[in-house]
């Protein structure tokens, strides 16, 4: 018996743009050995599995390396699936999840979630100028620290002129992470834009990242003294994300467009 898969461009609303997803339906619970198959057979940055319990929906994500505890765009690209293939009248879709219990609404102009926010600290260690080395970039003017270590430049363009994550791996390695995030203030009706790199997890850079706006939303929202911001992800396949700062939640909402539709058959 063949189990569906979806292929899901989030934070677009067109194919090719956006961060694509690979949903994956299960009818239970799956050995992790297969998931983890499954997802470096993708070899998307996320791959989704999701099967039904009594409350909603058991979500879990993989990397083609790696299992992560959260992953935003994949939950928007599932919750898409659900909405739009499985129950057409569904409002609102409850997953459970390693990072909690996670909610996505039914919108028009993109669905909406919410995710725990990462509150970032300032990061002691002088390293800018490596950072910016490695991306081949000037050096950002300041660093923070959460999940993820956030590099901040004063002006989109810098941040749109980094070409790839260059030598960063072992620089974040060395300093204890495993992702980077290049932001600045925002340009073209942009409130602020950013980019992600993550190569420990095989993911050299992630077209856009629900996981890091958790950390953008609340550090540019107290910056700019606004609650609601239009954020952009520049990395070339790029995307488009409408945040809300709502304490230890981060709104977010976003558009979904398919692009596959198939089965697996091993």
């Amino acid at each position: 018996m063949g189990l569906a898969i979806y292929q899901v461009d989030a934070f677009t609303d067109k194919p090719f743009g956006g961060n694509p997803a690979a949903v994956c339906l299960l009818p239970g619970p799956a050995d992790e050995d297969w998931m983890q198959q499954i997802a470096r057979e993708m070899n998307l940055s996320e791959t989704a599995f999701l099967h039904r319990e009594p409350d909603g929906w058991r979500l879990r994500w993989f990397t083609p390396s790696v299992e992560v505890a959260l992953c935003g765009h994949a939950t928007l690209a599932s919750a898409w699936v659900i909405f739009n293939r499985i129950d057409t009248a569904l409002t609102q879709a409850r997953f459970m999840t390693r990072s909690g219990e996670l909610m996505v609404t039914r919108n028009t102009g993109g669905n909406v979630m919410s995710l725990p926010s990462n509150i970032v600290t300032p990061y002691s260690g002088d390293v800018t100028a490596r950072i910016g080395a490695a991306l081949g970039v000037a050096s950002p003017r300041e660093l923070h620290s959460g999940t993820y270590l956030m590099a901040v430049w004063d002006d989109a363009a810098t941040v749109r002129a980094i070409a790839g994550p260059g030598g960063i791996a072992p620089v974040l390695e060395a300093l204890g992470f495993w992702g980077l995030i290049a932001t600045a203030p925002g340009d073209a009706g942009y409130d602020c834009v950013s980019r992600f790199f993550a190569p420990a997890k095989s993911v050299p850079e992630d077209p856009v990242t629900g996981s890091a706006h958790c950390a953008l939303t609340p550090f540019w929202a107290k910056r700019l003294g606004k609650k609601t911001l239009k954020a952009r992800q520049a990395s070339p396949r790029g995307g488009d994300l409408l945040c809300t700062d709502d304490g230890d939640r981060t709104i977010i909402q976003g558009e979904c467009a398919l692009y596959l539709t198939g089965e697996i058959q091993v």
